[in-house]
């Protein structure tokens, strides 16, 4: 469960009688038909219809219902955010916590000098949401807090020379040293399955090529971070491990099919047991996103939404930093495209263009191309996540 704060309970009490004729009327709202779009020449579908929500449903607004409706949209827009922040020092949070109401920051870098001395209790002090603080800890090559708490394995490493307690355990006290420091969200475990060599993309981040080995470590490091507090991150779906770099251009996995035997499996089991949020990659697969990215496609949504059952939380890749995406979309376009896919949580690590990000997406529903019932279904998932409602 991630960590919170109690200031909106104030705001939301005052407002909340005024504005619930708007969270019934958004309840009410079935999607719009919406267009295919074309983006520097690539073609992204959306379906022509969502399913309404029951009238049941509609009759007794939920917890999560009555406080979006005291957000007015560009502050619901801001809780979808996720933006990277200077690891240095509070000042890029806090302008971004303070200025837009961004909902979820992403410590990266080697810096850990907003993780000590309490400096992070700042940021999320002065936030009216309680604020999700991410960092992408796997181990090996990829982790933040190694000159503060000691080094991980690679999932390669542990699979090869540990038992799954073992790697349970670990990634237990690595959370709750991460969430005694004010870290909410782990960007772990991989679940990708791949042969890779060590220092390929993916390489020693997966815990085996075999699925059913991979998808044993990876239950027990999920297990681990969430009886540590953390909610995991299972990435990168529908399956990095066979492809190339997707920070280098566009990338492409084995068809659709091919995955279901293999590369899909962490998805379809992983959830079942326990809550997990899940990152979107920026893959084309065959027989699925015809070209485009699985980040901003929707059949990728209805995929994982559909046909494996997932329920949860769902991220972007980073939309800013990975020429699969940067070379075909600029930032605004990716982040709202993301969204029309059915992405909960866009995310980009340089934290730039956030102003801009919002005027594009306040534009995109005041102009149909986003529809406001597609925001507050993301926004309820955003917002249970971190316990907010």
């Amino acid at each position: 469960m991630l960590v919170g704060g109690s200031e909106w309970r104030v705001a939301s009490q005052r407002t909340v009688g005024a504005l619930a004729a708007v969270a019934v009327g958004a309840l009410m709202a079935a999607l719009l038909s919406l267009p295919v779009a074309e983006v520097r020449g690539v073609p992204i579908a959306f379906p022509a219809h969502t399913p309404q929500r029951s009238p049941a449903h509609t009759e007794q607004p939920s917890p999560c219902d009555l406080l979006v409706a005291a957000l007015p949209m560009r502050k619901r827009l801001a809780q979808l955010i996720m933006i990277g922040v200077d690891p240095r020092g509070p000042a890029a949070a806090l302008a971004a916590v303070r200025a837009e109401g961004v909902g979820a920051i992403f410590l990266g870098g080697e810096s850990t000098a907003l993780l000590v001395d309490g400096r992070l209790s700042e940021v999320t002090g002065a936030s009216a949401l309680p604020l999700t603080v991410a960092v992408d800890d796997e181990g090996g090559r990829v982790q933040r807090v190694e000159s503060l708490d000691g080094p991980l394995p690679s999932a390669r490493v542990m699979a090869d020379s540990m038992t799954e307690d073992q790697v349970r355990e670990t990634a237990k006290t690595r959370a709750e040293r991460l969430l005694a420091r004010g870290v909410t969200l782990d960007f772990a475990p991989v679940v990708d399955i791949s042969d890779q060599p060590d220092r390929a993309v993916i390489g020693d981040r997966s815990f085996s090529p075999d699925p059913d080995t991979a998808t044993r470590y990876a239950a027990a490091f999920a297990e681990g971070l969430r009886e540590g507090g953390m909610l995991p991150v299972l990435k990168h779906f529908p399956g990095h491990g066979r492809a190339e770099d997707s920070h280098k251009g566009p990338v492409s996995t084995p068809n659709l099919d091919e995955l279901r035997g293999t590369d899909l499996r962490p998805y379809a089991e992983l959830p079942r047991q326990g809550p997990v949020a899940v990152m979107i990659g920026h893959l084309d697969v065959p027989g699925l996103t015809n070209g485009a990215p699985a980040s901003l496609d929707p059949a990728a949504y209805q995929l994982l939404r559909g046909e494996l059952g997932f329920a949860g939380l769902t991220i972007t890749d980073d939309l800013g930093a990975m020429r699969a995406v940067t070379e075909r979309y600029d930032l605004p376009e990716a982040v709202l495209l993301s969204l029309r896919a059915g992405v909960d949580m866009p995310f980009w690590s340089s934290g730039t263009r956030l102003t801009e990000v919002l005027d594009r997406l306040e534009k995109a529903v005041q102009a149909g191309e986003l529809d406001s019932a597609r925001v507050q279904e993301s926004l309820e998932r955003v917002l249970s996540a971190k316990s907010a409602c």
